[in-house]
C-alpha cells in the first residue's frame, strides 16, 4: 500500500499524527484488507429521506429538516441486502461483512498449519468487528461480539490478539511488523493499556491460541489466493452456537451489536 495514500484514507497528515499507535494500526490494518478485497464498505453511515438517498452529516443532529411527506430511515436500509428474520453468522459474511477475504485467508493458513478448530475459528472471526462496523479496540469489540457464541478460549484470543500484534516473540517466529515501522515511524510506542494486556495475555493458558492469530495474520493479504466461507462450514457448524432466533434477535449482552449492523443506517 502506498504510504501517502494510506495517509489520505485517513482523513491526511494531520488527522494521522493526532491518532494514537493502537488506532494507527487498527486503521493500517483495515486498509490493507480494504485494498485486498476493493469493495465499497456495506455498512456505511448514510440515511434515506423518504424515497431519495442522502448522506448522513456527520452530525446526526445538524442535518437539514425533513421536507414535504419525508421520514427518516428507521428500519431496512433498501440499498442494503434485506437480511433474513433468523440472521445466521453466514449471512452476515455474505450481507453485511466486508473485506472478509483476510478473514479467510487467515483461517486457511490456520488450518494449512494443522491448528485446532478453535484457532482456526478465532482465526477467522478475529477482525469480526472491523469488518462489521467497529475498527477501532476490535479486538475487543470482536471478543465481545462473539462472546456468547463460541468458547471462552476463542473469545479471549481474539480480545488479546490486538495487544500481542506489538509484541514480537522470537521463540515462536513473530518480529515486531515491519509495516508499522514503515507507516507509524520507528519511535512511537503504544498506548499503556495494549503492554499491560500483552502481559496479561502472556502469563495465560491460552496465550498460544492468541499468539497464533497474529502468526496466521501478518501475512493473509494475498490478492491470489481464493477462499470460500463454505470451506469452514463444519467448523462454524461444531464451534459457533448460532441462537435459534437469530443474531441479533436474541438475548444476550452482544444482540445489539448484531441488530447494529443489520440496521446500520436506523435513525435512532
Amino acid at each position: 500500500m502506498d504510504r501517502r495514500a494510506f495517509i489520505a484514507s485517513v482523513g491526511g497528515a494531520a488527522a494521522f499524527a493526532a491518532m494514537n499507535a493502537n488506532q494507527k494500526a487498527d486503521a493500517l490494518e483495515a486498509a490493507m484488507a480494504q485494498e485486498l478485497e476493493q469493495v465499497v464498505v456495506k455498512s456505511h453511515l448514510f440515511t434515506t429521506f423518504g424515497k431519495e438517498p442522502q448522506e448522513w452529516p456527520r452530525n446526526p443532529y445538524g442535518r437539514q429538516p425533513l421536507g414535504e411527506n419525508q421520514v427518516f430511515l428507521m428500519g431496512h436500509d433498501p440499498r442494503l441486502p434485506l437480511m433474513s428474520d433468523k440472521p445466521t453468522l453466514a449471512e452476515f459474511f455474505e450481507k453485511r461483512f466486508t473485506v472478509t477475504a483476510h478473514l479467510l485467508q487467515s483461517a486457511r493458513l490456520a488450518k494449512m498449519n494443522g491448528l485446532s478448530e478453535k484457532a482456526i475459528l478465532a482465526c477467522l472471526l478475529h477482525d469480526i468487528s472491523v469488518c462489521g462496523f467497529i475498527s477501532a479496540d476490535h479486538g475487543y469489540f470482536g471478543a465481545q461480539l462473539v462472546a456468547p457464541y463460541v468458547d471462552e478460549e476463542v473469545a479471549w484470543a481474539i480480545k488479546y490478539h490486538q495487544a500481542l500484534r506489538f509484541i514480537p516473540d522470537e521463540s515462536v517466529g513473530y518480529s515486531y511488523p515491519e509495516a508499522y515501522i514503515r507507516f507509524f515511524g520507528e519511535d512511537y510506542k503504544p498506548d499503556p493499556y495494549i503492554f499491560r494486556d500483552a502481559e496479561i495475555a502472556k502469563n495465560h493458558k491460552w496465550y498460544m491460541t492468541a499468539r497464533q492469530i497474529t502468526l496466521n495474520d501478518l501475512y493473509s493479504f494475498d490478492p491470489n489466493v481464493k477462499v470460500e466461507l463454505e470451506d469452514f462450514a463444519d467448523i462454524i457448524g461444531r464451534h459457533f452456537k448460532q441462537p435459534e432466533e437469530g443474531l441479533g434477535y436474541d438475548d444476550t449482552p452482544s444482540t445489539h451489536m448484531w441488530r447494529a449492523m443489520i440496521f446500520p443506517n436506523k435513525f435512532l
